[in-house]
């Protein structure tokens, strides 16, 4: 699966994107935020409040609780302000 990171989570994990082949049973995104912050230091300060962090699953926004099954690409960002 390719991990795309944005803003202040790509700073933090140092990574822009990544291709990480996952353990079965990392099934949600929850899941996949404790195994990354499982992978080191780096993504445990990404991750340090995995509440505020937004997550999208082949370009949709998902809530922690969705299912990873035949994604192809997670992105992670900050949360978003307009105006």
């Amino acid at each position: 699966m390719k991990l795309v990171y944005f803003a202040w989570v790509r700073e933090r994990v140092g990574l822009p994107e990544e291709v990480v082949d996952l353990p079965a049973e990392v099934r949600t995104v929850a899941d996949l935020v404790e195994w990354l912050r499982a992978r080191g230091e780096n993504y445990v300060h990404a991750f340090e409040n995995p509440a505020i962090v937004r997550a999208a699953l082949d370009r949709v926004h998902v809530k922690p609780t969705a299912s990873l099954a035949g994604v192809k690409e997670a992105a992670f960002f900050p949360p978003m302000t307009g105006g």
